[in-house]
């Protein structure tokens, strides 16, 4: 116990007196908004291509796009996101003579990650809202774009709200591969204090406590999010 103490006090003289918590501070900043803005774009991406997915298939260009489609979330969901990563930052975008801050290339492909995933999860969302909807829609003039985003998206959305909570503690978790393209993560920021304390037990426990309660956290919101969802739904 004593020996454990010890490490304690060497973690807290790096963290707090060497200021390591600066970087931890960047570090949690960096996660959050990863993840955060990523979800965001995979849920547009995802939203688009589950649309398309129940567009029905008469005309040329809703099968050419639904093929593309299926491509996209094949090649998405068929990588791991550290490859992903390392493609967009190392290949794709110096052949196209793009220069991107490494935190926004992880924005980026976290997004079209989640996006092939989310397609899947809004697809099935849309397909649980009884098909009377969109009809009742369509009956009284609206059109297919509009029916779908104005009326059955959104009842869609109820119905995912756990299954998103649990894509973006995906992507909370993730983001500590974001290293391999030098963005300045938690696990960095752990890293670089056990590095400079020789001491890498305690750092680690904290960052694994950070996590946890992020977790947490965002289960604890879906919750809330779904309990609101319900009265508003009684009271309609």
């Amino acid at each position: 116990m004593g020996n454990f103490g010890k490490k304690i006090e060497v973690f807290w003289k790096m963290f707090y007196e060497s200021n390591g918590y600066t970087k931890v501070l960047t570090g949690l900043q960096n996660t959050m908004y990863i993840a955060t803005v990523g979800l965001a774009i995979g849920i547009v991406i995802g939203t688009i291509i589950a649309i398309i997915a129940v567009i029905p298939k008469y005309k040329r260009l809703p099968r050419i796009l639904d093929r593309f489609c299926k491509f996209y979330v094949g090649l998405f969901r068929g990588t791991p996101v550290v490859v992903q990563l390392l493609v967009f930052y190392y290949v794709v975008f110096p052949l196209m003579g793009v220069k991107m801050p490494s935190v926004n290339v992880c924005v980026l492909v976290f997004g079209l990650n989640s996006g092939a995933y989310v397609s899947e999860i809004m697809r099935s969302g849309i397909m649980s809202v009884d098909p009377g909807q969109l009809e009742a829609a369509r009956a009284v003039g609206l059109s297919f774009g509009v029916s779908m985003m104005k009326v059955v998206v959104p009842q869609a959305v109820k119905n995912i709200l756990p299954t998103l909570g649990n894509e973006f503690i995906a992507l909370i978790k993730e983001t500590s591969v974001v290293s391999f393209v030098g963005a300045a993560d938690l696990y960095v920021a752990f890293n670089y204090i056990g590095t400079n304390s020789y001491e890498f037990m305690v750092p680690y426990l904290v960052m694994a406590l950070i996590y946890i309660v992020l977790v947490m956290a965002i289960a604890l919101l879906v919750r809330i999010m779904e309990r609101s969802l319900r009265k508003s739904d009684r009271h309609n």
